[in-house]
């Protein structure tokens, strides 16, 4: 292990080298990809430093052993020593654990009903709530993308941006299948039904990131519908943007100004095309839009809400939580660390 803690560090030196050419800053996507990895490593330097010392001061308890005046501090020296290197290298261990760069990014959260029918629809609706309040508490900045209503009050499909440090991180586990089990209130004979959404957690992708070429691109304004007064029906302000090589399609409509709404669709085309793109790259990667969304099958699921249990079944990490009231008023807090200490054993597994 302490050699892949020294083959870092003299990559963390190279890097280094690398950041001080001025050359290198014309090359807008090496210095942000440099700059993450030198962020990644200098918590490994510094306890890369801290274990030299240690090792140094058990070491210095031999060299003074002849000096009586001496000994005694580096005795006193050396155990702490001793007792720190097992610490330090649980500490390193943990820190070569190769991190996600997209960790530290804000993110496109989409929300879609899968199979149920209006049940869905209408958790698929809880859902969003759920999501958007887990934010405001963490004081991550909110922005609807659109929203296609249900009936019954639900939502076939929306989107948001959230917008702050280490969103990614955060939420990345909830890609998937998420089933709900529980009693409809319209179901007179209390009956339990089963039903699906899936949600996609997107990276944001910065521009440096993500070439797209006008040429590439087909955008359509059009009235926006649903809530928003005579104003937003009676102007052009929604955008639709299809990129025309892959043909994925994009839509904005919740602002009144269509260079607002473009941008945010812009946004929301580059992230989906940059989970695209590191898919293709990295195909072990299953927590990005293909690999996650999925069909939405009843049997097809990484989480199961059920209701009448008050239990709430992460099936990757084989974890139960229980008061589902409060996760549903965006109480996430235990399911992110739980699935968070997951996500470190497995890798820790892998090492």
């Amino acid at each position: 292990m302490i050699d892949k803690v020294r083959a870092c560090i003299e990559e963390l030196h190279s890097i280094r080298k690398k950041m001080e050419d001025p050359a290198v800053y014309g090359d807008v996507k090496e210095v942000t990809k440099l700059s993450r990895r030198m962020k990644q490593l200098l918590p490994l330097e510094e306890k890369y430093a801290e274990y030299r010392k240690a090792e140094q001061a058990i070491a210095d308890e031999k060299a003074f052993a002849g000096d009586p005046e001496l000994q005694a501090f580096a005795a006193e020296d050396a155990a702490k020593g001793r007792e720190k290197i097992p610490l330090l290298l649980e500490e390193m261990k943990r820190l070569l654990i190769p991190r996600n760069p997209d960790d530290e990014k804000s993110v496109i959260l989409e929300v879609r009903a899968g199979a149920g029918g209006e049940e869905a629809a209408l958790f698929a609706a809880e859902q969003l709530k759920m999501y958007l309040r887990y934010a405001e508490e963490q004081g991550w900045k909110t922005e609807l993308l659109y929203l296609s209503d249900a009936d019954a009050g639900g939502v076939k499909e929306a989107a948001a941006k959230i917008d702050g440090v280490g969103v990614y991180g955060e939420l990345k586990f909830e890609s998937g299948v998420h089933r709900v089990q529980r009693i409809p209130t319209t179901e007179a004979k209390g009956r339990i039904h089963t039903s699906t959404t899936t949600v996609a957690i997107l990276p944001e992708a910065e521009e440096a990131e993500i070439e797209i070429r006008n040429e590439d691109l087909r955008i359509d304004t059009y009235r926006s519908g649903g809530a928003g007064g005579q104003h937003v029906n009676k102007t052009e302000s929604a955008i639709r943007i299809t990129h025309l090589p892959t043909g994925v399609i994009v839509a904005c409509q919740t602002e009144r100004s269509q260079l607002k709404n473009r941008a945010l669709a812009m946004s929301l085309l580059r992230s989906r095309l940059y989970a695209a793109e590191q898919e293709r790259l990295q195909k072990e990667r299953t927590d990005l839009r293909a690999g996650q969304v999925g069909t939405a099958d009843r049997s097809e699921k990484i989480r199961t809400y059920n209701f009448p249990q008050d239990r709430v079944t992460d099936h990757r990490a084989n974890l139960n939580f229980s008061n589902i009231p409060a996760i549903m008023q965006g109480k996430l807090g235990p399911i992110v660390a739980g699935m968070k200490k997951w996500e470190e054993e497995e890798l820790l597994k892998q090492l």
